[in-house]
C-alpha cells in the first residue's frame, strides 16, 4: 500500500515538471489565436494595406522592423520599446538610428488589436504578421506565420549594436552572423532578396558609390553619386532606393542587378563577388519561383529564433513601454 502511494506521487510529481516545462517551452503555432483572438489577421492586413498605400516604402521599412528585431535576442518585440530610466533601448543602436521607422503603424494596429482582443496578441506577433502582409500586399509571396511569441520587457542597445551586420559586411562575417542565428547561407541570400523594396540612406552606400568603382556598374555610380555627397556629413539622409528596377514591388530584381554589379550597398555586391553564393544569385534570377520559396522558408526560420513562450515575458498592452 505505501508503495502504491509513494508511486501515485511520483506520478502526480511528473506531470506537475511536465506541465511545467511545456509552459516554459510551448511551440509556436499558426492557429494559436483562432480562438482567442478570430478577427487578428484581417485587423493587421487593413491597418498594413492602408499605411503602404500611402507610403508604399513603408511595406519595406515593416519588414525590417521584423528582421532588426528578431536577430536581436530573438523575435520578442524588444525593438518597440522606447527608453526607460532603467534600460536603452535599440531604437538609437547604429543599425536603427534615423532609419527604423514604422513605430506609428505598429501603435495603430496594435491599438485596434486591443480593441478586439485586449492583452491577448503580442506586439512580437503583430510584427511578424505585419511584416508577411507587407510582403504580399507588395507583390511578393504569403505564408502560414506561426504565433505565440510573447514580448520582452527589456531592450539591449549592445546587442542590436553587435547582432545587426552593417551594410559594409563582407561575405564571411555576413555568413557568420546568419549561421549564428541558426540560418544557412540560402537564407542569407533569400532574406537579402528583401532588399527588392525599400530605400536606403546616403551614408549607407557613400563609400561604395565612391570607393568601389570596380565591383560597381558606373551609371549606377553616377546617377546615386549625383544625390549623395562624397563628403561626411552631408547629405546623410538622402535616400536611394536599394532596387532601381522596381523598388516597390516585390520580385527578383534585386538578384539581377547584383549580376550586373548594380547592388547598392557594399553587403549586397558580396552576395555576387566570385564567392560560395554567387550560383545561389544565378539561380534566382534564372528562378523567381526559387526565390520566393526560399524567401518563405527563411522567413518562418528567421521567425523561429529564441521566442518568448508559456510564461516568459508578458503581453504588452502598448508597444512602446512594458507593462
Amino acid at each position: 500500500m505505501a508503495s502504491f502511494k509513494y508511486g501515485i506521487a511520483a506520478l502526480l510529481t511528473v506531470l506537475v515538471l511536465l506541465n511545467g516545462t511545456s509552459n516554459s517551452t510551448a511551440q509556436l503555432d499558426r492557429d494559436y489565436y483562432w480562438d482567442s483572438c478570430p478577427d487578428l489577421f484581417p485587423v493587421i492586413r487593413s491597418i498594413v494595406s492602408s499605411a503602404i498605400q500611402a507610403e508604399a516604402r513603408m511595406g519595406a521599412s515593416l519588414l525590417r522592423l521584423f528582421f532588426h528585431d528578431c536577430f536581436v535576442n530573438g523575435c520578442d518585440g524588444s525593438l518597440l520599446l522606447d527608453d526607460t530610466p532603467s534600460f536603452t533601448g535599440e531604437k538609437t543602436a547604429n543599425p536603427n538610428r534615423n532609419s527604423a521607422r514604422g513605430f506609428e503603424v505598429v501603435d495603430r494596429i496594435k491599438a485596434a488589436v486591443e480593441d478586439v482582443c485586449p492583452e491577448v496578441v503580442s506586439c512580437a506577433d503583430v510584427l511578424a504578421v505585419a511584416a508577411r502582409d507587407s510582403v504580399e500586399i507588395l507583390g511578393g509571396p504569403s505564408w502560414d506565420v506561426k504565433l505565440g511569441r510573447r514580448d520582452a520587457r527589456t531592450a539591449s542597445l549592445s546587442a542590436a549594436n553587435n547582432n545587426i551586420p552593417p551594410p559594409t559586411s563582407n561575405l564571411s562575417a555576413l555568413i557568420s552572423v546568419y549561421n549564428s542565428k541558426g540560418l544557412s547561407s540560402r537564407d542569407l541570400v533569400a532574406l537579402s532578396g528583401a532588399h527588392t523594396i525599400g530605400q536606403s540612406r546616403c551614408t549607407s552606400f557613400r563609400a561604395r558609390i565612391y570607393n568601389e568603382t570596380n565591383t560597381l556598374e558606373p551609371s549606377l555610380a553616377q546617377v546615386r553619386q549625383s544625390n549623395c555627397p562624397r563628403t561626411a556629413r552631408v547629405g546623410d539622409n538622402n535616400l536611394a532606393p536599394l532596387d532601381l528596377r522596381t523598388p516597390n514591388r516585390f520580385d527578383n530584381n534585386y538578384f539581377k542587378n547584383l549580376v550586373n554589379r548594380a547592388g547598392l550597398l557594399h553587403s549586397d555586391q558580396e552576395l555576387y563577388l566570385g564567392g560560395s553564393t554567387d550560383s545561389i544569385v544565378r539561380e534566382y534570377v534564372q528562378n523567381p519561383g526559387a526565390f520566393r520559396r526560399d524567401f518563405v522558408t527563411a522567413m518562418i526560420k528567421m521567425g523561429d529564433i529564441t521566442p518568448l513562450t508559456g510564461s516568459n515575458g508578458e503581453i504588452r498592452r502598448n508597444c512602446r513601454r512594458p507593462n
